[in-house]
């Protein structure tokens, strides 16, 4: 896997106050667990204006909308299974 991995959090109080506060800590977890935490970018945004679909992630140009602990493993999982990236 390259380091082209770019997943962007929305941290505007919108997403932040409905729930991407613990979905920042499940995306750590599981990058470490994964051994991503080195060929992944990882970081937080300010608002995109998505608020309604909130909370929202970004993994490189796809926008996932509505995103909580129930289905970030999910969609983590999806991702990296997807680009047939072993860990």
């Amino acid at each position: 896997m390259s380091n082209e991995t770019n997943i962007t959090i929305c941290l505007g109080s919108s997403c932040f106050s409905r729930g991407n506060r613990h979905t920042l800590e499940l995306i750590k977890g599981y990058l470490k667990e994964h051994g991503l935490e080195n060929k992944v970018f990882f970081h937080g945004d300010l608002c995109d204006g998505l608020c309604e679909h909130g909370p929202v992630l970004k993994i490189n140009d796809k926008i996932y909308k509505h995103v909580n602990s129930e289905n970030i493993y999910e969609i983590l999982n999806e991702f990296f299974l997807e680009k047939g990236d072993e860990y």
